[in-house]
């Protein structure tokens, strides 16, 4: 989860807590190169020891591929702080934000069946159920949703301390207590409640639970097997991974959240996947393996999103572009989550990269050194 829903995660309290123990010596994957020294680690390696280093990460991990579709996988840190274990090479990590990319490729599938029409009105799908104060169903289309435009405010920003269960239209109806943020069309502005309202489109058009469409549409057409969206009240990660963690304060320990129950993201971040499979998802994306050309056009038109994402960061239909240092563009979306934070991107030509570190970052400076590590890998 990205921008605005960072407030609403730092106020969970209700977390098992673990002993913050030192940082360990980095641990690299089974396909990097031999720690002998730094001199002889390639760049990967160095961006993700400095995350851990000089970042405070307990661990960093990576996969990376080249544009021949070689991948390499990295990791740094520790797995567990409490066990000492290390980091799993390609382990599954919460994945945030980057649902939305996947939400956003089913819609556009509707949209090529000719199910659903970009521009019509959120009304037309789910009538009367979005009202509030500015805020009318029937003046907000399903491409403002997808893109970020339509001006609802962001329902996690509302949520308090419950860790719970929460179902799809509670989070809507969270939202719909407060004003809108903007007249739709108008401006920009990254909201969670967008793509609440994106899965309920889906599951109103198809039938079908929103999980249910992503697997048959997406995960299993992209050959993501290590990709799923937990059912409820699942707060475990089924496969090898990295401990998450989370930090109060500056000055406080950390404490482990691995386990939490992660409905309060829905369609907005609940997914859990790997390195490896988020490379794989969005280089079928760009490759035309997941949506028509038509489709894939609309979802690659763009408005600026720099207040979230950063310096020349534009935002499509669930997708966001970013300019390379050298040269060109990568296309993807990143993620927040409590305990995890990732980053990653694919380029036309093939190339591919995501990096997670185990503690949600708060902070811009982090967030910063992370895309860095992520360009660093891409222009390698």
């Amino acid at each position: 989860m990205r921008g605005q829903a960072r407030q609403g995660l730092r106020r969970r309290r209700a977390l098992s807590a673990a002993a913050a123990l030192a940082i360990g010596v980095m641990t690299p994957g089974v396909l990097a190169v031999p720690q002998a020294s730094a001199a002889r680690q390639d760049s990967v390696q160095r961006s993700l020891n400095a995350l851990v280093r000089d970042g405070g990460m307990p661990a960093a991990l990576a996969s990376v591929q080249d544009r021949n579709g070689r991948t390499r996988t990295y990791t740094a840190g520790v797995g567990d702080l409490a066990t000492g274990a290390p980091v799993p090479v390609d382990g599954q990590v919460r994945i945030g934000s980057n649902t939305k990319t996947f939400v956003a490729v089913v819609v556009l599938q509707l949209v090529a069946e000719r199910r659903v029409d970009l521009d019509a009105s959120v009304d037309t799908y789910l009538p009367g159920l979005v009202r509030g104060e500015g805020i009318d169903g029937r003046r907000i289309t399903v491409r403002q949703l997808l893109q970020q435009t339509s001006g609802l405010p962001n329902y996690s920003d509302y949520l308090g301390d419950d860790v719970r269960y929460y179902a799809p239209r509670e989070l809507l109806a969270t939202a719909l207590q407060h004003p809108a943020d903007f007249t739709p069309g108008t401006s920009w502005k990254y909201s969670n409640t967008n793509y609440v309202l994106a899965g309920l489109i889906v599951q109103k058009v198809t039938g079908r639970p929103l999980a249910e469409e992503i697997d048959r549409r997406v995960v299993r057409p992209a050959g993501l097997r290590h990709t799923y969206f937990p059912a409820p009240g699942d707060a475990s990660i089924r496969e090898p991974h990295p401990h998450g963690y989370y930090r109060e304060s500056a000055d406080a320990p950390l404490r482990d959240i691995t386990e939490i129950d992660p409905s309060w993201g829905w369609a907005a971040g609940q997914l859990v996947s790997t390195g490896s499979d988020l490379n794989r998802f969005f280089g079928a994306l760009l490759a035309g393996r997941l949506l028509p050309s038509a489709q894939l056009a609309q979802m690659r038109s763009t408005v600026p999103a720099e207040a979230t994402f950063g310096p020349g960061a534009r935002y499509g239909l669930g997708l966001v572009s970013r300019p390379l240092p050298c040269g060109g563009l990568s296309w993807g979306h990143g993620g927040s989550f409590p305990g995890y934070e990732t980053r990653g991107g694919a380029t036309d030509d093939g190339r591919a990269a995501d990096i997670a570190v185990t503690v949600q970052l708060t902070d811009e400076a982090g967030r910063r050194n992370l895309e860095r590590a992520v360009d660093t890998a891409l222009c390698r």
